[in-house]
């Protein structure tokens, strides 16, 4: 799968590129979007923190999305797994949605295959939490 877009570049610091590589290593990627990420890592930028744009994905963001399909918005406030609470509304930066929209910038549609099936997301909005 990718994105419907003409392949754009994924932009990730050097921390969550090489945290991304691991998690490929681990198996703990689900098998249907492995591949997906795998491409996107052969052509990502890589970038210190401080020169990361403000319109990326990334941890410590609040990134709204629209489901392509549904109109649906939803919002997602992305933390580092270890202090991702449901009760705050967080969710880690590494959950499925997390590693779909990681690294994609605003306006990007990316397909991802979820539990309830293939989906396609539109990033409307990232900024700081």
């Amino acid at each position: 799968m990718t994105t419907q877009e003409t392949k754009k570049q994924i932009i990730l610091t050097t921390g969550m590129f090489d945290i991304l590589k691991d998690q490929i290593r681990r198996k703990k990627i689900n098998p249907k979007n492995e591949g997906q990420i795998v491409s996107e890592l052969r052509t990502a930028k890589q970038v210190n923190r401080r020169d990361l744009p403000a319109n990326i994905v990334d941890v410590y963001k609040k990134v709204v999305v629209r489901e392509i399909n549904s109109g649906e918005a939803l919002t997602y406030l992305f933390v580092p797994a270890n202090v991702a609470r449901a009760k705050h509304g967080t969710i880690s930066i590494l959950s499925e949605v997390g590693l779909a929209l990681l690294g994609h910038e605003v306006d990007s549609i990316i397909e991802w295959h979820t539990e309830e099936g293939e989906k396609a997301f539109r990033i409307e909005e990232v900024s700081d939490l």
